[in-house]
């Protein structure tokens, strides 16, 4: 098949100003489904033109409408100021405007078997896209909108199989508590869980946080380039999985569980997350602050046996996460679930 794959954002690291979340998963996604089908990619290439990262000699691109078996969408959604604005308008980013030309060419014009993949959690329930026949809406989300699927932020099989816990567990870890991600939508998570423990533990905040006045005792740094995040979690103890409460209520898990276990650093999760009791240990389960203090405390004192066994028992919690179910469900439904 050929399949078309439209996105806003990096296949390589890309740029620090940007709040794309897909780069720790896209290449190896992108690999995979290569490795079964022609894939193109459908928006700009911004690896080249903002990053410098020239991968054609990898990938594929396409500004046109090329022929195509099926379109696979990571969903954009407007941003006043930004995509709703006329072409050529500074600050404008055209990922809208194309989006919309894809799905007027391929989904509605040629009824060609198309997947939106829902990370952002924005496409309204009463969308009329979600009832087209050609359509199959995913979400990350353990309990997906009625008539969507579960499609998991996927984690790569082999940094996944590789990932030895004692190794992870060593090491010099000089942040007890970290936290990589930007703000939106995260406060009342964040006033709950985070601040308490960061007035008790050396922490650091890295990310896109614009109104920070209220916890002026928090380190917070400001955005973190892609592989500096990275790095952030390798060089720290526990994180907190920070969820808005419109993915807290369904199980939307991001990219970030998989990027802080595959670090060695250990994901202390909100207990009132939906399945939170399938992603962690009980040991990382916390109900406010002062558990997530005092989970960051146990570690911090806590010998390299401990961490590390803490961190073998999430390894094998990513095991719905792999890739390759992930793919099950794509290939699933381009050859079957999505039918004009």
């Amino acid at each position: 098949m050929r399949v078309g794959y439209s996105f806003w954002g990096f296949v390589g690291p890309g740029i620090t100003d940007t709040p794309d979340g897909g780069r720790s998963f896209r290449a190896p996604l992108l690999d995979a489904l290569a490795a079964r089908h022609q894939v193109v990619l459908l928006q700009d290439n911004r690896d080249l033109a903002e990053a410098g990262d020239d991968l054609t000699d990898r990938y594929s691109w396409h500004t046109g409408l090329p022929d195509l078996d099926a379109l696979f969408l990571e969903w954009r959604w407007p941003l006043d100021g930004r995509n709703t604005t006329p072409c050529g308008t500074p600050g404008h980013t055209c990922d809208l405007h194309r989006q919309q030309d894809l799905l007027d060419h391929y989904t509605h014009r040629l009824g060609v078997p198309t997947i939106i993949w829902d990370l952002d959690r924005v496409l309204p329930p009463d969308d009329p896209i979600r009832r087209h026949p050609a359509v199959a809406v995913c979400e990350p989300a353990a309990h997906p909108t009625p008539g969507a699927y579960t499609l998991r932020c996927p984690v790569d099989d082999m940094a996944l199989d590789a990932a030895d816990s004692q190794r992870l567990a060593s090491g010099d870890r000089p942040w007890p508590l970290v936290y990589v991600g930007n703000q939106y939508g995260r406060d009342a998570e964040f006033d709950r869980y985070f601040v308490p423990a960061a007035r008790a533990h050396r922490h650091r905040v890295a990310g896109k946080w614009t109104r920070t006045e209220r916890w002026p005792h928090v380190n917070f740094t400001g955005r973190a380039a892609f592989l500096d995040g990275q790095q952030l979690h390798r060089d720290a103890l526990a994180t907190v999985l920070l969820l808005p409460s419109r993915y807290a209520e369904v199980g939307h898990i991001t990219q970030r569980l998989g990027e802080a276990v595959l670090a060695g650093c250990l994901p202390i999760t909100p207990a009132r997350i939906r399945t939170s009791t399938t992603l962690v240990p009980p040991q990382l389960l916390a109900a406010n602050g002062r558990q997530v203090t005092e989970i960051v405390t146990t570690l911090n004192t806590g010998s390299t046996d401990l961490r590390a066994d803490l961190l073998a028992d999430c390894l094998r919690r990513l095991d719905p996460f792999r890739l390759s179910r992930q793919l099950q469900t794509i290939e699933s439904l381009l050859h079957t679930g999505t039918t004009a």
